[in-house]
């Protein structure tokens, strides 16, 4: 590590104080209550920060553990395999998601406090493509139930859930109205920043499981809900929000201005091959980004004809001549968006590669209208600058101002197709569903996706999980579901580990007993809190973490000239040995991640290591209470903020 003292004022944060504090607390305070202190340590499993921001809910602090070595797998089962596995079971599309995922779980990663997060979508990404380059396949172990469920949509929503139904023992039938499955993840996102063959294998892996197919076919228009309420047990909505929202101004019904679903769709179907000279986006999303990112490698060509005019393609099922359109030129292209660059909804590193492409973003205005040429065709957007009061748009005087345009795309919305549904629209083109994604006054039918409303990928994943679950209970005769837990998410289970050790958990004879040191019913010592506690920075002892850098994913930056025609994927994976590094950087925050601090520092030797054949991760020391003097220290050098004193309140 080489930094100067500047970067480490900034970079370090886990000082205890700060410079104009005026009230400390004396550690001695602490020490001497240890005399008459009734409190010992017992090992609480919290969640983790990273983890409780995950809107898939994967076990991340898991996977993250098995990467650098503290979990160990089965013996047989490759590290890289049991990791890929773990992540799996919450999101059964890790190389998609490693790749497209905004990562809320790092911007909630506790190691920001050190000094940088976790790469977590990087180490996802590596176990993803190993996966699938490793063939490795989901099993299936559960009998089968006879029960029946349609899915509506091949999104990442309906696939998920078909997924978890399927490992359920469940059989389900996908309905879908395009010819390939994948929804958004195929024709809402450019090839380049989803490799069409790993989104093709992480979608094989699943219908291998036996998950049935009706493509091509529209509910409510092929098939009505009334055939599917007769033919299946339950039914699960993820049709998705594929409509775009067209520009709510003046001119917008001209043909060349167009929704960035119906471009995007065009373009991910191969259809759409060029467009005009000068393409104007408006929005601010990561599908602003998409489009405009599209546009620029797609570029126009000299000359066009009137079927070539883009508008023909997305709007209509024709395509372009590919050999016209390899005599390509760079096209203009401006980006406009309502708020200033720093608060744009995009990711920001989507941004910061769209301005190395030569992509121009106008920010802080909003559009008022779009001119028309005598032919009715856009030839300009009109936009001025604006401030809101009470909720309302008020355009400056004066600020108004014209961009260009052969091609405008609006980016500002999506909505969802109710043809022949219309009995689900909550009348604001979306379906509200209760807590536990079920839609109210039917039983039978649940709900997810951006169908509730239009988010991330790893967010219809995580409403699929609910949801199976949900269905799952509902099969199972259970017409009234429980509460979900405060931390809705997969997490560690201390008696599968122990169970896979080959520990096994006897039944409680429901006989008192005094200590549960020596009982074979419970795991002495411990707590599992984890389903309503995220723990954060403040309980660790971030004085254990040294300053490391991240190890970052090499990224490939094209510049106006380079990024016509270019539809190479542009993010690289880590090496293994990379992976592993940054996995170590995890904190392993509300989890023993074995760093012996507890041993060292026991004053009465009271914390011991548990014998080898009876540990685990998770009980890696125990407590021998007829030494244990209450002092706390243990709990205060523990990294992790497992150890908390308790059991005397």
């Amino acid at each position: 590590m080489s930094t100067t003292s500047d970067e480490t004022k900034q970079l370090l944060t886990f000082t205890r104080y700060k410079a104009d504090d005026k009230v400390w607390r004396k550690w001695q305070d602490k020490i001497f209550d240890a005399d008459h202190t009734h409190k010992c340590p017992e090992y609480v499993l919290s969640s983790p920060p990273c983890q409780a921001s995950c809107p898939a809910g994967e076990d991340i602090r898991g996977y993250l553990n098995i990467v650098r070595g503290v979990e160990k797998p089965p013996a047989g089962v490759p590290w890289q395999e049991y990791a890929f596995r773990r992540i799996a079971e919450a999101n059964p599309f890790p190389s998609v998601m490693g790749r497209v995922c905004p990562a809320p779980c790092e911007s909630g990663c506790n190691r920001n406090e050190v000094e940088d997060f976790v790469g977590i979508n990087s180490v996802e990404h590596f176990l993803g493509d190993w996966a699938l380059n490793n063939n490795i396949a989901y099993v299936n172990k559960a009998k089968p139930t006879g029960k029946t469920i349609a899915v509506l949509g091949g999104g990442p929503a309906g696939l998920a859930c078909a997924y978890q139904l399927t490992l359920k023992g469940h059989s389900v039938t996908i309905f879908d109205e395009h010819e390939h499955l994948g929804g958004m993840m195929r024709y809402g996102i450019p090839s380049f920043r989803t490799p069409r063959d790993v989104l093709d294998g992480e979608i094989k892996r699943i219908i291998d499981l036996g998950v049935k197919t009706r493509m091509n076919t529209h509910v409510g228009k092929d098939v009505t809900m009334a055939e599917l309420e007769k033919e299946f047990d339950a039914i699960f909505m993820s049709m998705g929000a594929q409509s775009g929202r067209a520009l709510p101004v003046p001119g917008s019904e001209a043909p060349n201005c167009v929704t960035a679903m119906a471009f995007l769709r065009a373009f991910n179907e191969g259809r759409l091959k060029h467009v005009g000279k000068r393409v104007v986006v408006i929005g601010g999303g990561d599908t602003s980004i998409d489009v405009a990112t599209v546009a620029r490698r797609l570029g126009q060509i000299s000359h066009p004809h009137e079927a070539d005019r883009p508008e023909h393609v997305i709007v209509g099922k024709v395509a372009h001549d590919v050999a016209e359109a390899s005599a390509r030129e760079g096209a203009e292209v401006v980006l406009v968006t309502r708020t200033s660059i720093e608060k744009m909804h995009a990711n920001k590193h989507e941004v910061e590669q769209a301005h190395a492409e030569g992509i121009e973003i106008v920010p802080s205005v909003t559009p008022i209208a779009v001119l028309l040429n005598a032919e009715g065709r856009a030839i300009a957007l009109r936009v001025a600058e604006f401030e809101t009061i009470k909720g309302e748009t008020h355009i400056k005087a004066g600020t108004e101002r014209d961009i260009p345009a052969d091609l405008i795309v609006s980016a500002i919305g999506q909505m969802v197709d109710f043809t022949g549904l219309e009995e689900f629209n909550n009348n604001r083109g979306l379906i509200k569903p209760d807590a536990n994604y079920r839609f109210p006054g039917k039983k039978h039918i649940f709900v997810g996706g951006d169908v509730i409303k239009p988010h991330l990928l790893t967010t219809a994943i995580g409403h699929a999980s609910i949801a199976a679950d949900g269905i799952d209970a509902y099969l199972n005769g259970q017409d009234e579901l429980e509460k979900r837990p405060k931390v809705d998410a997969h997490r560690f289970d201390m008696l599968r580990k122990l169970t896979e050790k080959g520990l096994k958990v006897e039944e409680y004879n429901h006989q008192q007993v005094l200590g549960s040191d020596t009982s074979a019913f419970a795991v002495h010592n411990y707590e599992d809190r984890s389903a309503k506690y995220v723990i954060s920075s403040k309980q660790l002892f971030l004085g254990q973490f040294t300053y490391e850098n991240r190890n970052k994913r090499e990224t490939i930056t094209l510049n106006s000239e380079e990024a016509l025609g270019n539809f190479e994927e542009r993010l690289m994976k880590l090496t293994e040995a990379k992976v592993v590094a940054e996995a170590k950087r995890c904190m392993s925050c509300g989890l023993c991640f074995e760093c012996d601090n507890c041993v060292v520092y026991c004053p009465q030797a009271a914390v011991f290591k548990v014998k080898r054949d009876k540990a685990t991760i998770g009980r890696y020391v125990d407590t021998d209470y007829s030494k244990c003097i209450g002092c706390h220290i243990c709990a205060d050098v523990c990294p992790t903020g497992y150890i908390q004193m308790g059991m005397g309140e």
